[in-house]
C-alpha cells in the first residue's frame, strides 16, 4: 500500500471538499466513514464504486480492518495508509475509527422511477421535505430491515449522501434502492399511472389509523417534514391519509420515533415477518 504523508495531498483535499453538499453533487462522490460503513459498502453492489480508501496505521492492525482492505485490494481498489494525526484533519466524527472510503454515488434519478414502480408489489418509503439527517438515516435503515422495496427522497429533502445521513443509515444505504431529487407531484402522478397507491401521513378528519389501511397492494408511503408535515400537493393527491396512533399521553413523537412503528404492518406481514432471532429496532 502507498502512504499519504502530507496534508496537502490531493486525495485528502478531495475528502475535505466532499463534506460540502454542492461539491458532492458536482463530483458525484461522497464519504463513508467508519469500519461498519466501509465493510458494508465493500460487501455490496456498491463495491465497484469505491474510488479509494484511507486507513490509519493503528486501524490496519485490527484483523477486521485487514480483511476489509484485502477484499478491496482484490477488486483493485486503491487503499492508502495514513497517520492518525492526518486522518483527524479530514474526519467529521467525534471518535474516528481510522477507516474512510470515497465512493461514487449510484442513486436512482427521476428518469429511472420505473425501476422501483415496476417492482413486484412495491412498498416504498417516501420522504417529503424531511430535514433532519438522523431521521432520514433512520428511515433508510428501518426500511431496509423491514423489507421495503425502495426509499424516495423528494425535492427539498435533506441530502441523502450527507455525512450524517450516511452514518445514521448504518450501511443500509448500500442495501436498498434510493431515488432522489424527484418532484413530489410528478412522483405522485407516476404512482397513479403505475397503480401504486399513495398513502400520506397526516393529522386531519379524513386520516385513518395505519392499522386500518390495506398494504397488500402496491403502496408509496409519504412522511412529511418534521414540523410542517407533508406538502399540500401530496395531501391533495393522496389515495389515503393515515396517522400513527399512540397509546400514551404524549401529544406527539419525533419523526424517527414514529417510523419504526410502521414496517411490520405495512409490509402486509403479521407475526413471523422477520427472520427468527432478529429484532427490528431503531435509536
Amino acid at each position: 500500500m502507498e502512504r499519504i504523508d502530507s496534508a496537502s495531498n490531493k486525495k485528502l483535499k478531495l475528502i475535505g471538499k466532499l463534506h460540502n453538499s454542492k461539491f458532492r453533487r458536482e463530483e458525484g462522490l461522497f464519504v463513508a466513514e467508519g469500519v461498519r460503513l466501509v465493510e458494508m459498502a465493500a460487501a455490496s453492489c456498491w463495491k465497484k464504486n469505491i474510488h479509494f480508501v484511507i486507513v490509519t496505521d493503528d486501524a490496519y492492525e485490527e484483523e477486521r480492518v485487514k480483511k476489509i482492505v484485502d477484499s478491496l485490494q482484490e477488486n483493485e481498489c486503491p487503499v492508502y495508509l495514513i497517520s492518525r494525526e492526518l486522518y483527524k484533519k479530514v474526519s467529521t466524527t467525534v471518535s474516528p475509527q481510522g477507516v474512510l472510503a470515497v465512493i461514487r454515488e449510484k442513486l436512482l434519478k427521476s428518469d429511472q422511477i420505473c425501476r422501483i414502480l415496476d417492482m413486484e408489489n412495491p412498498l416504498i418509503a417516501v420522504l417529503d421535505g424531511v430535514q433532519d439527517p438522523g431521521n432520514a438515516g433512520t428511515v433508510i435503515r428501518t426500511a431496509d430491515a423491514a423489507g421495503f422495496s425502495a426509499v424516495v427522497f423528494l425535492e427539498n429533502t435533506v441530502d441523502v449522501l450527507g455525512d450524517k445521513v450516511v452514518r445514521s443509515s448504518m450501511g443500509s444505504l448500500f442495501n436498498i434502492p434510493i431515488l432522489t431529487g424527484i418532484n413530489g407531484e410528478f412522483f405522485a402522478n407516476k404512482c397513479k399511472s403505475a397503480g401504486v397507491k399513495l398513502f400520506v401521513t397526516a393529522l386531519d378528519e379524513r386520516a385513518v389509523s395505519h392499522f386500518e389501511a390495506d398494504y397488500k397492494e402496491p403502496v408509496a408511503m409519504v412522511f412529511g417534514n418534521e414540523g410542517n408535515g407533508a406538502s399540500k400537493a401530496l395531501l391533495d393527491l393522496a389515495d389515503k391519509k393515515i396517522y400513527i396512533p399512540m397509546d400514551g399521553k404524549a401529544e406527539s413523537c419525533r419523526f424517527c420515533e414514529r417510523f419504526p412503528q410502521i414496517p411490520r404492518r405495512c409490509a402486509g406481514k403479521e407475526e413471523g415477518a422477520f427472520p427468527a432471532g432478529k429484532l427490528l429496532f431503531s435509536t
